[in-house]
């Protein structure tokens, strides 16, 4: 157990993951937070002050967390995350196999940022933001891999609807969206039968 731990640790440092997360448009943490039992994943925006429509001396970007997921929902969705991050690779191409650390394993580790490009980034993102709140586990996972079906350009397009800085567009957007994707929380037989086709691809 600690030997994997520790391969883990060693690919995350070989791959300067950390470095590239601190440059990539979104970053996936890996941490502990009090009050929560067990691993949390939390996925942050990097935003660019000209986005944010400031006028600074110093021109930095600014994280802005835009969701997190732990517990039970987290360990159902592994499958889910690991479609997401599938693709992600660094500057040259070259695949950076983020897969590797969403197992049981990997989520022992803690304080790790790992790099995410737009598209997993927006997915990972809306995911994140509009499970919360959802109780059920099934419910979750429906919405996370509908999600995954999206392409870079309709993440973007809703991850923005969802992230409006008018509270009402935002609450009707993420109230609608969420209930498209998953369901509205009755026990309707519908979401056990697409999450079965969807598992089945």
């Amino acid at each position: 157990m600690a030997k994997a731990k520790l391969a883990l640790k060693d690919y995350y440092q070989e791959h300067q993951l950390e470095r590239q997360a601190r440059h990539s448009p979104f970053l996936l943490r890996f941490t502990q937070w009090a009050g929560y039992s067990g691993p949390v994943l939390v996925v942050k925006e990097r935003i660019e002050p000209e986005a944010r429509g400031e006028e600074v001396t110093i021109k930095r970007a600014k994280t802005v967390e835009r969701g997190h997921l732990y517990g039970p929902a987290l360990r159902q969705c592994l499958p889910v995350l690991k479609r997401m991050v599938d693709g992600v690779t660094d500057n040259s191409g070259i695949p950076l196999e983020l897969t590797r650390f969403f197992t049981q394993e990997g989520l022992k580790l803690e304080q790790l940022n790992l790099p995410l490009d737009n598209e997993a980034g927006a997915k990972a993102a809306l995911f994140f933001k509009l499970q919360t709140n959802v109780k059920d586990a099934d419910r979750i996972e429906l919405l996370g891999r509908r999600i995954d079906r999206f392409s870079r350009e309709e993440a973007a397009y809703w991850l923005a609807k969802i992230t409006t800085p008018d509270n009402d567009m935002r609450r009707f957007a993420i109230r609608g969206l969420r209930i498209f994707l998953c369901g509205d929380g009755s026990k309707d037989a519908g979401i056990n039968r697409l999450l079965t086709k969807l598992r089945a691809k």
